[in-house]
């Protein structure tokens, strides 16, 4: 299943590491779980980074909290990306991942989230370039591996301040900074600009990555081109389809690709559904797997809604597990 390519792409450089490539997953708040990370790991994504974990210090052992940053399935080098607003519990924070094992720790300041910015955590930070300071120096100071950093181009459009916050952020020994070209107004909406990140990328001499409708080759190498970007991270593109690493990696390097055929797919979604189970068990792993599996087959032009209803419906993982396959007999070629 491993589709291996050639050696041409730019490597990166964070810290001590050197990552393969320069194509990496996007954290995503209940998507980036550790089978997520494993399969885009499997087909070439350079780095994964894992979904936010909270600072709370009570809620460091939770089940939930254990569950987001569990690597059980292998997904390369460890990142773990956290949120919070108090430098001493992200410094704590940040100080017990390390000790369970991350080899990068990657601070949110990007997450536009209602229930994240009313706290004023994720990309609410950049209003208090102070406070961000403080929390970066903090972080940085607590552990002895790499501290990365991910943000928006600003609070809203009249406010863009992120070349601000990456000269910041250099100044404290963040190692590399991800920057989605969107200000924390714009949610997900509208499209992503990437002015903002090519002029921080001409004011920091950090390794920048490039956020934000990434979604094909052309795009990707568009984005590096205007931007001078060192990697770019692929988020909502990698959804249902995690060989689009692959893919941008062959493309990239001008090479041919032939997507994955229909048995690989499959075989790709058992897996993927397996280890959900493996993870949350039967009841969380059917209610999590029901948003990827309407993903991978958005991907195959879509289930007919009865079918997509029935699936929606199951209740036990022999029972979902036994609808999927039986829907890709329904698919019919290209995807044969």
């Amino acid at each position: 299943m491993d589709r291996l390519f050639g050696q041409s792409l730019p490597v990166m450089q964070i810290g001590p590491y050197q990552l393969p490539n320069n194509l990496i997953l996007a954290p995503m708040a209940g998507i980036t779980d550790g089978p997520f990370r494993q399969l885009s790991h499997q087909y070439g994504a350079g780095l994964t980074v894992s979904e936010m974990v909270i600072s709370n210090a009570e809620l460091q052992h939770h089940p939930r909290t254990l569950k987001k940053t569990d690597d059980r399935y292998g997904s390369g080098l460890r990142s773990v990306q956290i949120l919070g607003t108090d430098p001493q519990q992200m410094a704590a924070a940040a100080r017990l991942n390390w000790q369970r094992g991350a080899e990068l720790i990657d601070i949110n300041m990007g997450c536009p989230a209602k229930k994240v910015c009313s706290v004023a955590a994720g990309s609410a930070l950049m209003k208090n370039e102070e406070l961000v300071s403080k929390i970066l120096d903090a972080v940085v100071n607590a552990v002895d591996i790499p501290v990365t950093l991910k943000i928006r181009t600003g609070w809203d459009l009249a406010n863009r301040n992120a070349v601000t916050i990456a000269k910041i952020a250099e100044q404290s020994g963040i190692q590399a900074l991800a920057i989605h070209g969107r200000s924390r107004a714009c949610k997900f909406h509208g499209i992503a600009e990437y002015d903002t990140i090519k002029q921080v990328k001409q004011a920091v001499s950090i390794p920048v990555i490039a956020n934000g409708d990434i979604d094909s080759a052309e795009k990707a190498g568009q984005v590096l081109a205007y931007t001078g970007a060192d990697a770019v991270m692929i988020g909502r593109a990698a959804q249902g389809k995690p060989w689009v690493f692959a893919e941008l990696a062959a493309k990239l390097q001008g090479l041919a690709y032939l997507p994955p055929p229909l048995t690989e797919i499959k075989a790709v979604m058992n897996q993927h559904l397996d280890n959900l189970y493996d993870l949350y068990g039967n009841v969380g792993g059917v209610r999590i797997a029901r948003k990827h599996i309407g993903w991978y087959f958005d991907q195959l032009g879509g289930l007919p809604a009865a079918t997509k209803t029935a699936i929606n419906q199951a209740e036990q993982p022999a029972q979902q597990m036994a609808l999927v396959n039986a829907a890709f007999n329904r698919i019919i070629p290209p995807f044969a």
